[in-house]
C-alpha cells in the first residue's frame, strides 16, 4: 500500500527484514508519496546524487545505512577482500556530493568502527596455549564477519537516533528566539525531509505549534530546484502550519512591509568562522535581513561544522547541471540554445550577517571562532 502522508514516515530508515535503506524519494513530491528501497551502491550513489534524498543530516544518515546494508550484502568471505570492498563502497558513496560534510562525517565514522571491529577480530587471545589459539582462529574464521556487520549495524542506528534527538534539541534551543505571532521566513527544505524527523530549520516551527504559538511561516521556492515549493511548503502544511510560498525575489518585499520578524535556514557546512553554505540564495537573504534588521538564524547540528574549514572561501561548492536551469521544470526548453548556465547548488553567508549559529548544544553568537569552540566543548563533556 503506498503511504498517503509523510507525517508518520521518517524520511531514511533501516529495514532489517529485507537488509535495505528505504527513503523517501523526494523527486517525486509533493505529487506522489513513493518509497524507495536501495540495496546497491549504484542506486544509494543515484539517489544522493539525483536528490531523491537530500539535506546534509539525511545524506549522512542514509550513508551510514548504506555502508551497513552493502557490507551485509557482501559475497566476500576473506577479511582483505572484504576490507577492500568496504573501502571502495564508501570512496564511491563519498564522491556524490561534496559540500555536505555529513556525508563525508558520517562515512568516517562507520570507517573507524570497521577498521576497530576488523582489528579486534584479528587479535589474537591473551590465552596463548597452542589449543587455545587453535580454538580462538576456529571461532574467527567462523565469526568475524557477523562480528563486523553487527559493529557496523550498531554505529549506523547511532547515527539514525542521533539525527533524531539532535535535530528535537535544536528545536529546543530555536523555540527561545521565536514569539507568538511571528512570521517566520525560510529558505530551501531545512525540514523533517532534509532529516530522519523533525528537521533542523524547521523544529523550532515544529515545537512552536505544538506548544500553542500562532505563526505564519513564508517559503522561499528556492530555485532552480524548488525545494521550498515542492518539499518545505508540503510538509509544513501537511503538519497544519500556516503557510505561505514565495518566488525567492520577493522576500524582501516582505522584510520591508515588517511580515518577517526572523530567519530560520539550515545549511550544508559550517566554517570555523561561521561562514556556512547553504542553498543557493540564501546569502542574498542574509543581506536584505541585515539591511532591514531582521534577525538571521542558522540551524546546524556540529556534524555540520567543519572545524578544518578555515573560512567559507576553502568550502568547495557543487556545480550542478545546465538542464536544472533551462529545462527540468518546462514543457519546453526557456532559454536559447547554447547560452552559457551558471548553477552551483550553494552559496556562502558571511558570518557577519548571521544573527545566530543554534545548535543542539545551545545558541552560538559572534564571534564565532570562539563560540563554536564552546560548542564542541559542550558536546565533548557530554560523550
Amino acid at each position: 500500500m503506498k503511504p498517503t502522508s509523510i507525517d508518520n514516515i521518517d524520511t531514511v530508515c533501516l529495514d532489517e527484514e529485507n537488509t535495505a535503506v528505504v527513503i523517501i524519494d523526494q523527486t517525486l513530491l509533493p505529487n506522489e508519496i513513493r518509497l524507495l528501497s536501495l540495496t546497491r551502491a549504484e542506486d544509494m550513489r543515484e539517489a544522493i546524487y539525483l536528490l531523491k534524498v537530500r539535506g546534509a543530516p539525511a545524506i549522512g544518515v542514509t550513508a551510514a545505512l548504506g555502508m551497513y546494508v552493502l557490507s551485509a550484502r557482501s559475497n566476500e568471505t576473506e577479511p582483505d577482500a572484504f576490507a577492500e570492498e568496504f573501502q571502495k563502497h564508501k570512496e564511491y558513496l563519498n564522491a556524490a556530493r561534496p559540500t555536505a560534510v555529513n556525508l563525508s562525517w558520517a562515512l568516517g565514522r562507520m570507517d573507524s568502527v570497521f577498521r576497530r571491529a576488523m582489528q579486534n577480530m584479528q587479535t589474537p587471545s591473551a590465552d596463548t596455549s597452542e589449543s587455545s589459539h587453535a580454538d580462538t582462529h576456529n571461532a574467527n574464521a567462523a565469526d568475524w564477519k557477523s562480528a563486523v556487520l553487527e559493529a557496523l549495524k550498531q554505529e549506523a542506528l547511532a547515527i539514525y537516533h542521533e539525527d533524531i534527538e539532535v535535530c528535537r534539541r535544536i528545536g529546543e534551543h530555536g523555540l527561545t528566539l521565536i514569539h507568538d505571532g511571528d512570521g517566520i521566513l525560510t529558505h530551501c527544505n531545512a525540514g523533517k525531509l532534509a532529516t530522519v524527523r523533525y528537521g533542523t530549520a524547521t523544529a523550532p516551527m515544529y515545537l512552536a505549534k505544538e506548544r500553542g504559538l500562532t505563526i505564519s511561516v513564508y517559503c522561499d521556492e528556492t530555485r532552480p530546484l524548488l525545494q521550498g515549493a515542492r518539499l518545505t511548503a508540503f510538509e509544513l502544511q501537511e503538519a497544519g502550519i500556516d503557510t505561505t510560498l514565495l518566488c525567492d525575489n520577493m522576500s524582501a518585499s516582505l522584510m520591508r512591509r515588517g511580515k518577517v520578524q526572523a530567519i530560520f535556514v539550515g545549511c550544508d557546512r559550517v566554517a570555523a568562522n561561521g561562514d556556512t553554505a547553504n542553498k543557493i540564495g540564501t546569502s542574498v537573504v542574509a543581506a536584505v535581513a541585515r539591511k532591514y534588521g531582521v534577525p538571521f538564524y542558522v540551524c546546524a547540528p556540529t556534524s555540520t561544522i567543519d572545524r578544518n574549514t578555515p573560512d567559507g572561501d576553502a568550502i568547495v561548492i557543487e556545480q550542478r547541471k545546465p538542464e536544472e536551469v533551462t529545462e527540468m521544470w518546462y514543457e519546453k526548453r526557456m532559454a536559447p540554445q547554447h547560452v552559457k548556465i551558471y548553477n552551483p547548488a550553494f552559496d556562502v553567508t558571511d558570518s557577519e550577517d548571521i544573527t545566530a549559529i543554534v545548535t543542539e548544544y545551545g545558541i552560538a553568537y559572534p564571534p564565532y571562532i570562539d563560540s563554536l569552540k564552546v560548542m564542541f566543548a559542550k558536546k565533548e563533556g557530554a560523550s
